[in-house]
């Protein structure tokens, strides 16, 4: 009898133990696929044991929302994992247009990449057919805002809220609810631009102008301005260390996963640049994949003009007198130490 009361305070301490570890997470992202980083980050939190994905809400950036949502939803079926729900976002920015942004191009000069306002891309309310099929699942009825303020209610100070996309979704959370950021645990994004060293077009001439902020800098602005108990942001100059390869693909295509076989099947080629959001979501999960970060003050341009959505940092010494939250900046990455990570979740 002693014996079995022993194992069963034993299990109690384990499952208490468990429970502690578990980590809360809501994913608000821009999911273009079929496979690449947006997919990639997902799988992140999918595969990860200890972590509790409440769910994935969806923003226009890299494509538009509706044909991201029938992505995000394929993906959940062909991994098993419908569980998790999706829910609906914003279809557009706050402020900036579509047409603002073609005339703002011809006047100050063009973005490299436009994501769902590329140069050919398709309406808002179309949804093309998909590599990986379409979903058979729906999404959640409830909006994606209030799913991240109800979420933070109901696990106060205990969920992240990770947005690799354009901060919409969360702008309008902070607008409805002005406990949101507060009730949260933290703030982690992937976006904005200090100083990359890099040749790439995208940035080599305007090293500050990154997708996720300039596509609605309004919401990033406000975003960043919230009172976050931390905010953690992996910016371009992190990313633009990792670059993904043919070598890491084939080895993930020999893991026994569906995380791994949808990757290696999905993903197109030439593979992504770089491994945007899921350097953010896996340092997340181990934080000493980055190497070095800047504690700086960060807001976003919100000035209509050629800086419209650039990044824009301080110090404590020459900040301005407007209300500002430290940011912890990631700016350098153990590349070796992200691949091992991945791997392991991929074999899973």
């Amino acid at each position: 009898m002693r014996a079995l009361g022993k194992l069963f305070i034993l299990a109690l301490f384990v499952s208490a133990f468990l429970q502690a570890e578990q980590r809360y997470v809501i994913a608000d992202q821009d999911v273009a696929g079929p496979a690449g980083s947006d997919l990639i980050s997902l799988l992140v939190f999918l595969q990860s044991p200890n972590v509790n994905l409440l769910g994935i809400t969806v923003v226009t950036g890299d494509a538009w929302r509706d044909e991201e949502v029938a992505t995000a939803l394929r993906l959940l079926e062909l991994v098993g994992r419908t569980d998790v729900k999706v829910y609906v976002g914003a279809e557009y920015p706050l402020v900036r247009t579509q047409l603002e942004t073609r005339l703002s191009a011809q006047l100050y000069g063009k973005a490299e990449w436009n994501g769902a306002w590329r140069a050919g891309g398709h309406e808002a309310n179309v949804i093309p057919a998909l590599p990986q099929g379409l979903p058979t699942t729906k999404p959640a009825d409830e909006d994606a805002a209030h799913f991240m303020i109800r979420m933070v209610h109901q696990y106060p100070h205990q969920v992240t809220i990770y947005g690799a996309g354009p901060m919409t979704n969360i702008a309008l959370a902070i607008r409805l609810d002005s406990h949101f950021a507060e009730l949260a645990k933290e703030l982690v994004v992937m976006g904005g631009s200090l100083n990359p060293r890099t040749e790439d077009p995208e940035f080599v001439d305007t090293p500050r102008h990154e997708f996720n902020f300039w596509f609605d800098p309004e919401a990033a602005s406000i975003t960043l301005r919230a009172n976050w108990a931390k905010i953690t942001d992996t910016t371009v100059d992190a990313s633009i260390e990792t670059r993904p390869t043919e070598e890491m693909f084939a080895k993930w295509s020999h893991l026994n996963s569906a995380a791994a076989r949808y990757l290696t099947k999905y993903t197109e080629r030439p593979l992504s640049s770089y491994m945007w959001d899921e350097l953010a979501a896996a340092a997340w999960l181990e934080p000493d994949i980055i190497t070095h970060e800047r504690l700086v003050y960060m807001d976003v341009n919100t000035m209509h003009g050629p800086g419209y959505g650039d990044t824009m940092i301080w110090s404590e010494k020459d900040k301005p007198v407007t209300p500002l939250e430290k940011v912890h900046a990631q700016t350098d990455v153990d590349f070796p130490k992200l691949e091992k990570k991945l791997t392991e979740l991929f074999s899973k």
